[in-house]
């Protein structure tokens, strides 16, 4: 016969349960028999840092745009026509230098290379992304605060 704890479920069962909340990285897992009943939390994550100002920028460490790709990748949706700004690192994208401050560009603007079109905060760095190319920007596919992986299509420039 299994160890039960308190009585209600065997220890093998909460290992399995802390396994799969584990292996795919849930807040928790909760499981009910009748009126036996367990919840298994995972590892509490840090909240992400509020928006602050950003953090001035050394000279030389803003980071290009990437360039557009032929084939879209697996974190981005296909772009048709115009070009692709993509995220040049993983992080949190912010439209806007700070909370008050209006957004860099917003859609039906004009841009030139090198203006400043949005910042990603990775690992507490501000960084400063500049536009590779002359356009409109089209549409912004991601909102402020979002969470962004290297390779997705941030904004689109007609």
């Amino acid at each position: 016969m299994s160890e039960k704890i308190y009585g209600q479920f065997d220890l093998e069962t909460i290992e399995k349960l802390a396994d799969i909340v584990k292996n795919k990285d849930l807040g928790e897992i909760t499981i009910a028999d009748g009126d036996k009943v367990i919840t298994v939390k995972g590892k509490k994550c840090p909240p992400p840092a509020p928006m602050g100002m950003p953090m001035p920028m050394a000279v030389g460490t803003a980071l290009p745009a990437a360039q557009t790709a032929p084939e879209a990748s697996a974190t981005s949706a296909p772009v048709t026509g115009g070009k692709a700004v993509k995220a040049p690192i993983v992080g949190t994208f912010y439209a806007a230098p700070s909370p008050d401050s209006k957004p860099f560009v917003s859609v039906g603007d004009k841009i030139k290379k090198g203006d400043t079109i949005f910042i990603i905060e990775s690992m507490k760095v501000m960084s400063e992304v500049q536009s590779e190319f002359d356009g409109v920007v089209r549409e912004i596919c991601v909102n402020s605060g979002d969470a962004v992986e290297f390779d997705q299509t941030i904004m689109i420039l007609d």
